[in-house]
């Protein structure tokens, strides 16, 4: 949904001596540098005229600088009134992606303006500043511009304040004016298209893979509810209507969301090098892809990070409430992951803690370098998850001698966690997350040590 912003900018004059004065000195400040030169010129030629008798010199340089004292004495004294919106299409873009802010100026006094220079306050790494001319504008008058951003870089940019411009016709004086209204637009991590994978022992998405317990009732532990109009007559239960003396239904099954967690490693030790290719970025972006690629098909997402929870959910308990695979439920998540930083945290622990509540469904994690207790805590998670797929990064590989030898050589940690029963999935530098996400379907060195078959993927995730 975009967003819209209206803020009137002020009169030039305002109530009260001091204010008065404070704007005064302001207006004489604004004067330009034709402005200056006539006043100039109008000083000398009137000091000549004095100097030399001539009384036609003196009448030239008492014009030459009364102008620009007219100026901004009517600058100064116009009341006008200027209102100003500004709308963000979208207002939620991917790394790369463009938005447009469109921009509209309303006179809304019964004076028309003067020439109009408007210009609007972006950070650097969204573009140049855009400026524009705006001509005269009749009493009710409206005008509309627009300009692009784009950023390769994730984050929150701040646009605003706009500024405008006023100018008498002569162009003698300037008055810079500011409206109050601000716009966030959220740059998030570039998502990436997932092919459909199946996790046995996790559900595929909204109402499916998990055991119900009406589908596995029997004939006499059917709960029946009375018939009503429209109800297909096959699903009349005979027995309940023989006890009741009335028709009875079976009732319709209740389909259950299936829920994953996806858990984004941030520590400062486990990730080497910095800028977009590096091995941080490349986990927030495939995190960020994972969770959309869940939500679109029908998962309960919560997004944790090595200190906990990452985004508050509208589920009331950090997952996604949405039932219907929306876009927008996706959206908190993914602006928290537009502002993520490496955190300072030595271990899992705040992820260990949020799990610890029970069986919570499908686990996605993306780790940076791990060491023994890590290893221990991402077990005791295991444990804690129905699935769970690691995808590790070997920060030595991303980043070579960026950082000191982890502890635990890389062929180790995978080694280690699929024997905890983690499927895990090493990423080389560069990675292409589809063909990652592919190789976690495929049996081999992926799989874990023992049990693979209660943990591997097979089919396709719809």
């Amino acid at each position: 949904m975009d967003d819209a912003h209206r803020g009137s900018g002020p009169r030039a004059g305002t109530a009260g001596d001091a204010g008065d004065r404070g704007t005064l000195r302001a207006a004489f400040g604004g004067l330009t540098t034709r402005g200056r030169s006539f006043l100039a010129a109008g000083v000398a030629a009137a000091g000549c005229a004095y100097v030399l008798g001539q009384a036609d010199l003196l009448l030239v340089g008492l014009l030459l600088a009364v102008l620009p004292l007219v100026c901004v004495g009517a600058l100064h004294r116009t009341r006008y009134r200027v209102a100003g919106t500004r709308r963000l299409s979208p207002s939620r873009v991917p790394a790369g992606s463009e938005a447009r802010v469109h921009l509209r100026v309303d006179n809304t006094s019964r004076l028309p303006s003067g020439l109009l220079m408007l210009q609007d306050r972006v950070p650097y790494v969204l573009g140049p500043r855009p400026r524009f001319v705006l001509d005269r504008m009749e009493p009710g008058g409206r005008r509309e511009v627009s300009y692009r951003v784009r950023s390769d870089l994730r984050g929150r940019y701040p646009l605003g304040p706009l500024q405008l411009r006023l100018a008498d016709p002569f162009g003698m004086c300037e008055l810079t004016r500011s409206f109050s209204a601000h716009d966030t637009l959220v740059v998030v991590p570039r998502t990436q298209a997932l092919p459909p994978l199946r996790l046995t022992g996790a559900a595929s998405g909204y109402g499916d893979g998990r055991q119900r317990s009406l589908a596995q009732a029997g004939e006499d532990d059917v709960l029946p509810r009375g018939y009503r109009h429209g109800d297909d007559l096959r699903r009349v239960h005979w027995r309940s209507t023989a006890r009741h003396g009335e028709l009875m239904v079976r009732r319709e099954e209740q389909p259950q969301r299936a829920r994953a967690s996806v858990l984004l490693d941030t520590r400062r030790s486990a990730f080497r090098g910095a800028g977009p290719d590096a091995a941080f970025e490349w986990a927030v972006a495939a995190a960020a892809s994972a969770l959309a690629h869940l939500v679109e098909r029908g998962f309960a997402v919560r997004l944790l990070t090595d200190e906990g929870g990452a985004a508050p959910g509208d589920g009331g308990d950090g997952f996604t409430g949405s039932a219907h695979g929306s876009a927008e439920a996706a959206g908190p998540m993914l602006d928290a992951l537009a502002v993520v930083e490496h955190s300072d945290a030595s271990g899992l622990s705040g992820a260990h803690d949020v799990l610890r509540g029970g069986h919570e469904g499908l686990l996605l994690a993306f780790f940076g370098d791990l060491d023994e207790e890590q290893v221990a805590t991402a077990a005791a998670m295991r444990r804690r998850s129905g699935a769970a797929v690691a995808f590790v990064l070997d920060g030595e590989a991303w980043a070579p001698g960026a950082g000191s030898t982890p502890s635990v050589p890389f062929g180790e940690r995978l080694r280690l966690l699929r024997e905890e029963g983690w499927t895990a999935v090493p990423v080389p530098p560069g990675a292409d997350l589809a063909q990652v996400w592919q190789r976690a379907g495929q049996p081999g060195d992926t799989q874990p040590a023992g049990g693979g078959a209660a943990t591997g993927f097979s089919g396709g995730w719809s």
